[in-house]
């Protein structure tokens, strides 16, 4: 049940950090209000997720899937340049948390 709490705490992350691009600054109103109940529902996830999740595994997963997803988004959908270093720093944050994983695995 942690992990799936966790998934939603970062898919409501995610969809409040995309809202953010749309926000112009927090002048636009409901841009602006989507990014902070986004942001408050990730972070109350969150919580909830360290119930029952060591803190250093639950946000590693958090930070790291937030910004590979984050990453991909804007590359993919937003026109961001994908070149291959960008790529590269990706698939080391995945890496990254992949190995933090393991090391808390045992």
């Amino acid at each position: 049940m942690a992990y799936l709490t966790l998934a939603a705490a970062i898919l409501s992350e995610v969809l409040a950090t995309t809202a953010m691009k749309y926000t112009e600054g927090f002048s636009r109103l409901w841009p602006s209000v989507g990014t902070a109940l986004g942001y408050l529902l990730a972070f109350a996830l969150l919580a909830q997720t360290l119930k029952s999740m060591s803190v250093g595994t639950a946000y590693a997963i958090w930070s790291g899937a937030g910004t590979a997803v984050i990453a991909a988004i804007g590359m993919v959908f937003l026109g961001e340049s994908a070149t291959a270093l960008k790529v590269l720093g990706v698939l080391l944050v995945i890496a990254g948390v992949v190995v933090l994983n393991l090391d808390g695995a045992h």
